[in-house]
């Protein structure tokens, strides 16, 4: 599965790249081809990174340069980022409660995007309409607890009990290592990742839980 996802955006890369060598004059006239190139490298470089890390979490040796995080602010950067995803903002949208107080935790300052933009993606891909809200609190043991709220589909019975496994999805886009990538890394901070069914049968929740900090 991993080799097919790696050949797909080399192929394209290499295709467009070829295109843009060969044609002459302005190159602003091609900004359609730049734009599918970089689309697709940065899609390599991601399961690059993806592979790399799961490599790195099954040798015991990922590496993290925990600091102070603001966690409205990742979050906020998070959905800026990912929010190009929806295809129809008239029929989804995404909220986030942004809390009184800043909230910090202490993380590797890139880990945090990582979990979210996974999270969020995800979110988009399984719901087709309705909304998808952030929220953020903190529980009795001081924990920050972050969760990721959706209107969509719902965790299919099926992979439930293998939903934070490698190569799980139900998706015909990725390889399904997002979930496990996420879950280990919160591990690897001290928090917990766990996700359920919505009560009302709409939708799903994916929750995690990191010490706050100091």
């Amino acid at each position: 599965m991993a080799a097919h996802e790696l050949r797909t955006p080399v192929q394209r890369i290499l295709g467009l790249s070829e295109v843009l060598l060969s044609k002459e004059g302005n190159i602003e006239q091609y900004h359609e081809v730049i734009t599918a190139t970089t689309r697709n490298a940065k899609r390599l470089q991601r399961l690059t990174e993806d592979i790399l890390d799961v490599t790195r979490i099954e040798s015991r040796t990922l590496k993290l340069h925990k600091e102070k995080v603001d966690v409205s602010e990742k979050i906020s950067n998070a959905i800026n980022e990912i929010k190009n995803q929806i295809s129809s903002t008239d029929k989804l949208r995404m909220v986030f409660a942004e809390p009184i107080q800043s909230l910090y935790v202490k993380e590797d300052k890139t880990r945090p995007y990582e979990i979210l933009a996974n999270l969020l993606s995800n979110a988009i891909k399984f719901t087709k309409k309705g909304t998808i809200s952030i929220s953020t609190d903190v529980n009795d043991n001081n924990y920050v607890i972050i969760a990721v709220k959706d209107t969509g589909e719902g965790i299919n019975s099926e992979i439930a009990p293998r939903l934070f496994t490698k190569f799980t999805t139900t998706s015909d886009v990725g390889t399904g290592l997002g979930l496990y990538l996420s879950k280990s890394i919160v591990e690897a901070h001290g928090g917990i990742m766990w996700a359920e069914n919505n009560p009302d049968g709409k939708g799903a929740t994916f929750s995690f839980i990191i010490p706050k900090g100091s």
